[in-house]
């Protein structure tokens, strides 16, 4: 079942891109004809260049922007021989590649977006429609096999059809449709603020020489405002409204430079809004990027939270369909996201918001992620970041002496059910420490049993990490995961009977063993039959 993606903005594109990846079939909408034709957002975190570096696109996203240290040069005009640098929360490439194989970029929003539109159209399972609209949503039935049925109309044609999808993801901007027919309502300050930008193309660089930064707020109260750098010889001039429009005697004062020729291309009114959903997610419909929280231009967080939402949505959704995983995964979604949307909108919202120490934001970039360490594979330079596949990653160091086991076990669907034809094998990413377990042990008649070290009352999930410790049952294949201490107690053991027919349930994927607590209560129901006589020895008496 396909999942059907709403808005080709960064965060639907990304969330796309994600799933994707995972060969899960995705349809993404999107009202607009084309990808936007301004800048919006310029700035691009270490964290988002990292997940870019994992796509394998990352270089082409550099050369979509210019070359630039992200720190902010504050003068009184552009080229004011006297300004001053300051930190804006994020890092030198020096900082950067202290705690990372990247460091953040200077990219506008419409060339990224065009990089990632690239990237999603050359994957088989991927259909884009722009031009198109969602008019109606309704989220039938939840639990496995339910569906959410949507009503697409062209834009072009006036033609309506409906689609089904297992979920639907609201990347449609601040004024979402997913979120409407979600129910879901929003709080916060709303409106902070009224701004003008104007969009125009000068060679400024030349004026600049190597104070080359990704922003330069502007202190002359006659021109105060910010001028950013938006790709080649285009800049944006943004203001507070104050009734003027962006003339060339304006950019002039503003740059510094008095002969300066612009060629306008564009006068724009915008607001500075906070906004937070109140939940980011209703029943299989969930909500991401400007559909989930509003946040100011201040900080440069907005794009960047709303690619990390996209992100964290994208592998949960593949997952949960891939059956590598049980749907309460999607329930961390929110947990984990919404907490982050709510500081970076907070931020945001302050006057000062924009300025910060590096250190501190590039934490709270980076967040949870794996730390980065610089392998050698070959005589080539590695990061840990590198590593990480699709799937689940063991590292082991150096002194590592197991063996590789790749396609150890089964695919499953989360809930102790093989999975459908075609999900594929586990590979596994580093050779699994053996077993200390000997590989059987002897009942308490005599007889010598399966080996089995789970604990009774525990569960069979195929995906779930952790396998029985016996060799015997590894080489079943069997997933299955003790709830309880190993097998200290031949009580705590089911019995051989019990655990032989368990692993040949797992190797013909069958069944998923016995419920919860039914292996303890069998082998005491056997072995209260099957007491020894006193004196004899051997098999006990039937």
């Amino acid at each position: 079942m396909r999942v059907l993606v709403v808005g080709a903005g960064p965060a639907g594109l990304t969330t796309a891109v994600t799933i994707a990846r995972y060969g899960v079939p995705v349809l993404l909408v999107e009202r607009r004809a084309d990808t936007t034709s301004l800048p919006r957002a310029t700035a691009v975190s270490t964290r988002t260049m990292e997940l870019f570096r994992s796509w394998g696109i990352e270089e082409r996203v550099r050369a979509a922007g210019p070359d630039v240290s992200w720190q902010a040069r504050v003068a009184r005009n552009l080229t004011a021989p006297d300004g001053v640098v300051a930190d804006i929360g994020f890092p030198t490439r020096e900082q950067a590649l202290a705690v990372s194989p990247t460091w953040p970029a200077c990219v506008p929003q419409d060339a990224l977006e065009e990089v990632l539109l690239e990237h999603l159209r050359g994957f088989p399972n991927v259909r884009v429609h722009q031009a198109t609209e969602v008019t109606d949503l309704h989220d039938g039935p939840g639990g496995p096999g339910g569906t959410v049925l949507a009503r697409l109309r062209d834009r072009r044609t006036d033609v309506s059809r409906i689609v089904a999808a297992a979920y639907v993801v609201g990347a449609d901007g601040p004024r979402s449709v997913v979120r409407d027919a979600a129910g879901i309502g929003t709080e916060g300050p709303g409106v902070l603020a009224d701004y003008s930008s104007t969009m125009f193309h000068a060679p400024l660089w030349e004026h600049l020489g190597e104070r080359r930064h990704g922003i330069y707020p502007l202190t002359d109260p006659a021109v105060s405002g910010v001028l950013l750098p938006a790709g080649g010889d285009r800049w944006v001039y943004g203001r507070e409204t104050d009734g003027r429009d962006g003339t060339v005697d304006l950019l002039r004062a503003a740059t510094g430079v008095a002969d300066l020729r612009p060629r306008i291309t564009r006068e724009a009114r915008f607001t500075f809004t906070v906004r937070l959903a109140q939940r980011y997610r209703t029943g299989r419909m969930f909500l991401a990027g400007d559909a989930a929280h509003q946040i100011t231009p201040r900080g440069g967080t907005g794009m960047n939270t709303a690619i990390h939402d996209g992100h964290d949505l994208g592998w949960k959704l593949a997952w949960v369909l891939l059956g590598w995983a049980g749907p309460q995964l999607l329930d961390t979604y929110e947990t984990e996201r919404r907490p982050v949307g709510l500081r970076n909108a907070a931020r945001s919202a302050q006057p000062d918001g924009s300025y910060r120490a590096a250190a501190g934001e590039l934490a709270n970039d980076l967040g949870g992620r794996l730390p980065h360490a610089w392998l050698d594979r070959d005589g080539t330079p590695v990061s840990t970041l590198d590593l990480l596949g699709p799937r689940s990653t063991l590292l082991v160091g150096p002194r590592y002496t197991g063996s590789v086991t790749a396609g150890d076990a089964p695919p499953g669907r989360g809930d102790g059910r093989p999975a459908r034809r075609g999900a594929g094998r586990r590979a596994a990413a580093a050779p699994r420490r053996p077993a200390r377990r000997r590989a059987g042990s002897t009942s308490p008649g005599g007889r010598r049993r399966e080996p089995s070290a789970l604990a009774a009352g525990s569960a069979c999930g195929w995906r779930r990490p952790g396998r029985h410790t016996a060799p015997a049952a590894r080489r079943a294949g069997c997933g299955r995961r003790s709830a309880a201490p190993t097998g200290r107690s031949r009580a705590a053991r089911p019995a051989g009977r019990t655990a032989r027919a368990h692993l040949r349930r797992c190797r013909t994927g069958r069944a998923s063993g016995p419920r919860p607590g039914t292996e303890r209560r069998a082998w005491r129901r056997r072995t209260s039959r099957r007491r020894t006589p006193t004196g004899t020895s051997g098999r006990p008496a039937r």
